[in-house]
């Protein structure tokens, strides 16, 4: 691997395209987005201008920060405006949901899930799986707002007793109650054991 960098500044940001029923996913998002920009982090994304992507992005751009939108072209009409996209820092149009995801990657230090549906486990999970393999030791946020993630947790500790999750010191994302403490646990994770990645690597996944 790389040496590690100290110093976070990016953060992709997994989230629903929806806002969810509970008032305090939405209101998680903006202070997240707010406390991102406040610190000089570039937000990464999915490049959604609706539910809770549309929330933390307008708030890192309403704080000043740069937002950087990666979308599959079959995406925009359905997770976004053309009119709201052209308000982000960056955009990226993929060809498909592999290339984002890749793309994501590379351009981010750590790694937030805010509350979100299928998708948003999907792109954690897949995160996890190559902490897991080894691939990369960057800063990874379950951000747990009224216990969203608490299945997932039980599930990871039910796999971790059954037997099925080697190098379980690998798979444990840091699970934060409030959105205020992110930010900072993020940044201490960073100047604990730092991030990093496998160029070689990760190019052959």
């Amino acid at each position: 691997m790389t040496t590690p960098a100290t110093r976070i500044s990016s953060i992709c940001v997994y989230c629903g395209s929806q806002p969810g029923h509970d008032p305090a996913f939405r209101e998680a998002a903006q202070v997240l987005g707010r406390a991102m920009a406040e610190n000089g982090i570039d937000l990464v994304y999915g490049g959604g201008t609706k539910g809770l992507m549309g929330a933390v992005a307008d708030a890192v751009l309403a704080n000043g920060g740069k937002a950087i939108g990666i979308i599959p072209e079959f995406l925009m009409n359905k997770e976004a405006s053309e009119q709201d996209l052209g308000q982000l820092t960056e955009l990226h149009v993929t060809r498909d949901m592999h290339e984002r995801k890749h793309m994501m990657f590379e351009r981010s230090d750590a790694f937030v899930t805010l509350p979100g549906g299928i998708g948003t486990l999907e792109e954690i999970v897949e995160i996890m799986t190559w902490a897991q393999l080894g691939r990369h030791i960057k800063p990874m946020v379950l951000a747990n707002i009224n216990g969203f993630w608490d299945p997932l947790n039980a599930l990871i500790g039910h796999m971790r007793e059954a037997g099925f999750i080697h190098t379980g010191h690998l798979v444990r994302p840091l699970v934060i109650e409030s959105a205020e403490q992110i930010v900072p646990a993020i940044q201490a994770a960073a100047a604990t054991a730092g991030n990093g990645q496998d160029e070689t690597i990760i190019s052959k996944m």
